[in-house]
C-alpha cells in the first residue's frame, strides 16, 4: 500500500481567551492518500475548520499549534519557516473557503488574480499564464472563459465565484486540497454541479481532498472515508458506507438521524438533545456524555480511548452501538 500523502498525528491547537486557554483541536490524528476524499464532519464549533487551517499553517495568534505533527510527503510542516510554507500553499497545498470572497480580491480582475497565483510559483510569461487561467475556468464549467477573465468578482453570481475559487485552488494540481464547506451557501442545483466537478477534477489530477462539512448528505456519495469530530476530537472514522449504515458512536447516529430526509412525513424532526459544550468548560469524561442516551457513570468520569474496530474503523466510546472492539 502506498504511504499517505498527508499525515496528521496528535494535533493540538489552542487559543488564548479571557476565559483561559481553549483547546479547539485536541489530539486529532488521520491519514490522507492520493486521490482519496476524506469527509471531516461535525457540528459548528467542533474544530473542523481549525484543523484545516492548521494543515496550511494559517493559525494566527492568539491561536497556536501546541503539539502534534503534520507531514506532507513525509516532510514535517509544523515549525517550517513562513517563506517555505508560502511556497507550498497554492502549489502543493490548497484550500477552498466557504466564502469565495475570502479567496477573491474584489478590486482586481479575475485574470490578474489567476495570473498572479500562477506566477507566484512558476516562471511563465503573462500570456502563457492567462491561457492556463482560461483553461482552468473552462474546466470548472464557466461559460465564455475568455470574457470572464476580464470581469471583477462582483460581476459573478455566488456559484460562479465559488467555481473561480475552485479553479484557482486547482491551478497547480495540488497534492492536498482542503475544502472548508465550499458549497454551504449555494443552492442545491449548483451545489450538486460543483461537487461533481470537484470530484472529477480530483480524480483526474490525483489530488487528495479533506472535505469539511456539517452536512452528511453532501458527502454521502462523494467521500471515500468519514471522520466525525465532536468538541475538538475525532470520535469515529471509517469508510463512508460503514459509518453511515452502521454507526458505532451515538453522536454519529444522532447526526445521521437528524438528516431531514430520513424523517417520515408529519413526524417531528429528530434532534440530538442539548447543545455542544463550550470548549473552555468541557465536562469531565466523554464530552458527549451530557447529551448521550447511553451515558453511564464511566462515561461521565473517564475519557474513552481511541478503540479500533473491524473494517479499519475507530471510535471513542465506552458503550458502542455496534461492532466488537479489536483486541489490543
Amino acid at each position: 500500500m502506498t504511504p499517505p500523502i498527508l499525515t496528521v498525528r496528535d494535533l493540538v491547537v489552542t487559543f488564548g481567551t479571557r476565559e483561559g486557554v481553549l483547546t479547539a483541536v485536541n489530539g486529532v490524528s488521520f491519514d490522507l492518500y492520493l486521490g482519496e476524499v476524506l469527509g471531516l464532519v461535525g457540528e459548528s464549533g467542533s474544530g473542523k475548520s481549525v484543523t484545516g487551517l492548521a494543515i496550511l499553517g494559517l493559525i494566527d495568534p492568539p491561536g497556536q499549534i501546541a503539539r502534534g505533527s503534520i507531514t506532507l510527503d513525509g516532510a514535517e510542516l509544523i515549525g517550517k519557516p513562513e517563506e517555505e510554507l508560502r511556497a507550498l500553499r497554492g502549489k502543493r497545498l490548497a484550500m477552498i473557503f466557504q466564502d469565495p470572497m475570502t479567496t477573491l480580491n474584489p478590486v482586481l480582475r479575475i485574470d490578474t488574480q489567476m495570473i498572479e497565483a500562477i506566477q507566484a510559483h512558476e516562471r511563465v510569461s503573462g500570456k502563457a499564464a492567462r491561457e492556463r487561467a482560461r483553461q482552468a475556468l473552462a474546466r470548472v464549467g464557466i461559460p465564455s472563459p475568455e470574457e470572464r477573465l476580464d470581469a471583477y468578482p462582483h460581476q459573478f453570481s455566488g456559484g460562479m465565484r465559488q467555481r473561480v475559487a475552485i479553479a484557482i485552488a486547482l491551478l497547480h494540481r495540488p497534492a492536498v486540497l482542503v475544502a472548508d464547506e465550499p458549497t454551504t451557501a449555494l443552492d442545491v442545483t449548483i451545489q450538486a454541479q460543483i461537487l461533481a466537478e470537484v470530484q472529477s477534477l480530483a480524480a483526474e489530477t490525483g489530488t487528495a481532498m479533506l472535505w469539511i462539512t456539517h452536512d452528511l448528505s453532501v458527502i454521502a456519495g462523494f467521500a471515500d472515508r468519514i471522520a466525525v469530530m465532536y468538541a475538538g476530537r475525532i470520535v469515529e472514522t471509517g469508510s463512508v458506507v460503514d459509518v453511515l449504515e452502521t454507526p458505532i458512536h451515538p453522536y454519529t447516529a444522532g447526526l445521521i438521524g437528524s438528516v431531514p430526509s430520513r424523517n417520515k412525513r408529519g413526524v417531528p424532526l429528530a434532534q440530538i438533545p442539548g447543545m455542544t459544550p463550550s470548549l473552555a468548560k468541557l465536562p469531565p469524561g466523554c464530552p458527549f456524555s451530557p447529551r448521550c442516551p447511553r451515558a453511564t457513570v464511566t462515561c461521565r468520569t473517564t475519557m474513552p480511548a481511541e478503540t479500533p474496530f473491524a473494517g479499519a474503523r475507530m471510535a471513542r466510546c465506552h458503550h458502542p452501538l455496534t461492532g466488537e472492539p479489536l483486541a489490543a
